[in-house]
This record gives structure tokens, C-alpha cells and sequence, in this order.
């Protein structure tokens, strides 16, 4: 089989997949060329994909890292002063948003966008995707151990933000 076959196949079976990573990672929901970015380099650089772990773990590492990219080319741009204050009071929705999703699964998802970087990132792997600590050491280039540790600690600390917030929404009501 080709590489354009593979990696048509590789599109077909998980760009929804790699497309909901990157929602959640950059908290925009324009990511489309962000999701073709990563198929694209998985083509240029399917010959180093050596098989030992899954495609979609690998398309994975490749959507986490073309994210930081572009955030770090974004950070650059935003610079600019017209751009800067743009940047600054842009609240874009993403698709949860949109659709309306329910309170709690708005507070629950806008405290997740709120965590660190290390956190977050564990959150949306384990916890939004459903990766295994193996699949998430692999894609953070981390520990099994390491992965297990900072889920803990990003789940509680998504637990104190949401206490927190409630408490606020109780001592605004009074």
C-alpha cells in the first residue's frame, strides 16, 4: 500500500478524532488547517513511523505539536499592537459552546481550559479521549507514572476551580 493510501485511510478513520484534540487543545474551533497540518506531516514523515505504538497515538503527538507551533506563531503575530488588543478581548466559542451545552458541563469544560498547560493537556488525553496512561506517556513524551500523577493533580485541581465557582455563584445570588 502507498503512503497516500495509508495516509488517506489513516484521514478517513481519524481526523474526527485528531479534530476534537485540537478543539479542546486551542479552545478555538477553527482548526481545520490546523487537522489538515497534521496529515500532512504524517505524510512527509511516515517513513519514521515505525509501528510501535497506534496510528491515531502517533497522529496524536504530531496534533499536539503542530498546536504548540501555532500558538507559539500566534503569540508572535499577536505582538503587533492592532493585533494584540484583538487578541485580547477575542472570546471565540467553541462547538460545546455553540450547541449550548448544559451549566455544569460549560463550568466543567471552561475550568478545564483555565488549568496549566501540563494539566490540561492530560485532562483532554484521559479524560476527554479516553487514552490509556501508556498512549498519553507516549503522545507527552512522559512517564506512565508521570501521566498518572498530573491526572490526579489536574482532577483536583478541576474540582477546586468548580468549588470555587460555586461558591461565588452562592454568595452572588445572596
Amino acid at each position: 500500500m502507498d503512503k497516500n493510501s495509508i495516509i488517506e485511510q489513516w484521514f478517513l478513520r481519524y481526523s474526527d478524532d485528531i479534530y476534537k484534540f485540537l478543539v479542546y487543545y486551542t479552545g478555538n474551533k477553527d482548526v481545520e488547517d490546523l487537522v489538515q497540518d497534521v496529515f500532512l506531516k504524517a505524510l512527509r514523515s511516515l517513513e519514521s513511523f515505525e509501528g510501535r505504538s497506534q496510528p491515531k497515538t502517533w497522529l496524536l503527538t504530531i496534533a499536539r505539536h503542530t498546536a504548540i507551533d501555532f500558538a507559539r506563531k500566534n503569540r508572535l503575530r499577536n505582538w503587533l499592537p492592532d493585533k494584540w488588543l484583538a487578541g485580547v478581548q477575542s472570546e471565540e466559542k467553541t462547538p460545546e459552546e455553540i450547541l449550548h451545552l448544559h451549566a455544569e458541563q460549560q463550568a466543567l469544560y471552561q475550568a478545564v481550559r483555565k488549568m496549566k498547560s501540563a494539566y490540561r493537556e492530560v485532562l483532554i488525553l484521559r479524560g476527554i479521549k479516553g487514552l490509556s496512561p501508556k498512549e498519553t506517556a507516549e503522545i507527552l513524551d512522559w512517564s506512565e507514572n508521570k501521566v498518572n500523577v498530573t491526572m490526579h493533580r489536574a482532577m483536583k485541581a478541576v474540582k477546586e476551580h468548580l468549588m470555587q465557582d460555586r461558591k461565588e455563584m452562592v454568595g452572588d445570588a445572596i
